[in-house]
């Protein structure tokens, strides 16, 4: 495969400008020669014309491309690029001169052939000034260009491209026709002259090196329009429409450019200071990152705020938690100057509220007179932070009333935004750490849901479904269960006071106990005793658990039960067709932590038959009110169990929580934990 070269646009540009101008150059000499020895014209004018807008379109087409692919956003360089151009212009141009001069009246200096070469020459190097200029100041125009701006220059083009080929039809002669083009033409440059709004942002300095550079455009470029090698040139470029208004176009925008400059340059100062102050204040609200310290923000202040106040000295104070006792950060001064200062801060008589006691949020920044040998004025500014006086700035002026009302405001604007910025770095980090104690709570949860059996111990004598929520992410409620032997089984639901992670905490605390002692061959009552022991040592004081403990023998068809404190157990008897609430005493675990205890433990034994049901649950159930603040209630629950009793445990499960939520209605979230134990005896375990 044949790979053909790369073609760049700028070399090729270029050289095809070179070839067209020696062929403008073959074709005018051919012509001179004609003349110079009485032979017929074979080459007519409008040849000419068509290689010179040629050579137009074949520099235009390089700058073009050269100057868009090497422009910078650096306004002096664009400046500068013309008027060096401009220089070499003139300099070769003056040479000629200055060479001529020198042949005097030699023949040399008649040779007509030579004066041709050299007005070619002149010709080229002067449009290659104008059209460089032009595209130069194409990008100046189009600086923060909007749609009316690059309309006004695509007409401009476009008149300038139809005035190219306007020699064809005046055939260099002024008419009507050559007038209106040209008022035309010179209008819409002065149109386009009026966009300088590059202008304002150029510093102090590079305004003065632009008004040399504009000067040097302005000068050389009338130099060369008023050159004699022009004026003679071949063809009558006088009258070429195209050269006379783009000359008209770079000295009128350079014109117009060099006054505007010029008059903007006893407010450059002032434009300078509040574009250090732009930029300071972006600095301060990117200052603060995640993870990083605030005493970033707060040296970027400092440095901003001396810069804008031409402060002499400077020093911050903070006083709030964050900060050790005593910070300070200083400028240019002491820490003797410091103490000095402060005591003559202090004994003037501010009518500020400067302690914070009453609204931070409302003091004003302060100047004082000071009577120090360094020091005649100072200005204080408060640091507030979320209504909180958290420190304070002092700028310090060797001069007595240094400071104005615009620097106060543009300081106190300053303060703000770093105060602002100190607020989110602070309000970012909290939030970070919530959204880490989040993930740990989602982990808590994980490992709590591990503590609940994922399968309950039962035989094919009764079913066993259960359900646990947390109304935080993570709860209090405890259920389990354990087998004994295969007619011996122990159900346990509990409820710890208080919700989150300290009733999870003490939650798992509750199954170590019960996995311990249930191995123990311990009645309900004894168990009860041993737990509220194991727990009293552990448990705080304002903290307890209620629980409900089953022993259910299938050989026997019966249930031994005991209560601390828990809610009543629903109990559903198919033979009466009835549910009744478990009565039996008992006080709620770590309520009582001596031996007094065994006096509120009992045990309860009853026996069951199949289809009766056993519904144990945790108060989060009882307790769930409607938006009128209705409980869901025990005569409540009881009527759904006596109303589907005939359903299996899970299907019966599933009724009653669906009813508690569209009890509660809204989001159908209860405000507090609960939990749900089924049980359905199917089989006696007794023998006919």
């Amino acid at each position: 495969m044949i790979k053909l070269p790369k073609i760049h646009i700028g070399k090729l540009s270029l050289l095809l400008a070179i070839l067209v101008w020696l062929a403008l150059l073959f074709v005018d000499l051919v012509k001179l020669f004609a003349q110079i020895n009485g032979l017929d014209q074979s080459i007519t004018s409008e040849f000419s014309w068509v290689l010179q807008i040629l050579f137009f379109l074949m520099v235009y087409g390089f700058y073009k491309y050269s100057i868009a692919k090497n422009i910078q956003n650096d306004f002096l360089s664009l400046i500068w690029r013309g008027a060096s151009t401009s220089i070499f212009a003139v300099s070769v141009v003056t040479l000629i001169k200055v060479f001529y001069s020198l042949l005097g009246d030699s023949r040399l200096a008649n040779e007509p052939f030579l004066i041709s070469f050299f007005q070619h020459v002149s010709f080229a190097l002067i449009i290659i000034f104008l059209i460089s200029t032009a595209i130069l100041w194409q990008h100046l125009i189009l600086y923060q260009k909007n749609k009316r701006v690059v309309k006004q220059w695509q007409a401009y083009e476009i008149a300038m491209l139809i005035g190219m080929f306007y020699t064809f039809i005046n055939e260099g002669e002024l008419g009507a026709g050559y007038l209106f083009m040209l008022v035309l033409l010179c209008g819409l440059a002065l149109i386009l002259s009026g966009n300088l709004k590059w202008i304002p942002y150029l510093t102090f300095k590079e305004k003065w090196k632009s008004l040399l550079f504009l000067a040097v455009i302005i000068i050389f470029g009338t130099y060369l329009f008023w050159s004699e090698s022009f004026i003679t040139s071949e063809g009558g470029l006088t009258n070429n429409l195209f050269i006379i208004t783009l000359y008209f176009f770079i000295i009128s925008y350079a014109l117009f450019s060099f006054l505007v400059t010029l008059f903007n340059l006893p407010t450059s100062s002032v434009f300078e200071q509040k574009l250090t102050e732009a930029i300071n204040f972006q600095r301060l609200s990117q200052s603060i990152q995640p993870g990083e310290n605030e005493d970033q923000v707060l040296d970027i202040l400092l440095d901003s705020c001396m810069s804008a106040a031409y402060a002499d000295a400077a020093w911050l104070e903070m006083n709030s938690e964050e900060y050790p006792e005593n910070f300070t950060m200083e400028r240019f001064a002491t820490h003797q100057t410091i103490l000095e200062l402060s005591k003559l801060i202090e004994t003037q008589k501010v009518t500020h509220d400067w302690s914070g006691k009453g609204k931070p949020e409302e003091i004003q920044p302060l100047i004082i007179r000071v009577d120090h040998p360094n020091f005649e004025s100072i200005l204080l500014i408060p640091l507030v932070i979320n209504k909180q006086l958290i420190g304070r700035m002092v700028l310090c002026k060797e001069v007595r009333d240094g400071f104005n009302k615009e620097m106060v405001n543009i300081i106190s604007t300053f303060v703000r935004q770093a105060c602002i910025s100190v607020e989110n770095h602070r309000l970012l980090n909290q939030a970070i750490e919530n959204e880490r104690y989040r993930e740990e709570l989602k982990i808590a949860k994980n490992v709590q849901k591990s503590l609940l059996p994922t399968q309950l111990d039962h035989n094919e004598q009764f079913e066993i479904v259960a359900y646990s929520n947390a109304a935080d992410e993570v709860g209090g409620d405890y259920y389990d269960t354990y087998k004994i032997d295969e007619h011996h089984y122990v159900l346990i639901i509990g409820d710890v006071s208080g919700k989150g992670t300290s009733a999870a905490f003490n939650m798992s605390q509750m199954k170590g106990i019960f996995q311990s002692l249930i191995q123990l061959d311990l009645s309900p009552s004894e168990f009860m005793i041993k737990a509220n022991a194991a727990l009293g040592r552990c448990l705080e004081r304002n903290h307890f658990i209620t629980a409900s403990i089953f022993y259910i023998n299938t050989s026997e068809n019966t249930v031994c039960h005991a209560r601390a404190g828990h809610v009543p157990t629903l109990f559903y008897t198919s033979k009466d067709d009835k549910s009744t609430y478990l009565e039996i005493d008992g006080l709620g675990l770590g309520i009582l932590r001596n031996k007094q205890y065994e006096m509120h433990v009992e045990e309860k034994t009853f026996s069951y038959s199949p289809d009766d049901v056993l519904v144990l649950y945790t108060d989060g159930i009882i307790e769930a009110k409607d938006e009128e603040s209705n409980q869901f209630g025990f005569e409540r629950l009881r009527s759904l169990l006596e109303i589907n009793n005939e359903l299996s445990p899970s299907q019966l499960q599933s009724k009653i929580i669906d009813s508690l939520h569209s009890f509660v209605g809204g989001d159908g979230m209860v405000d507090d934990d609960y939990s749900l134990m089924v049980v359905k005896f199917i089989h006696s375990g007794k023998k006919d």
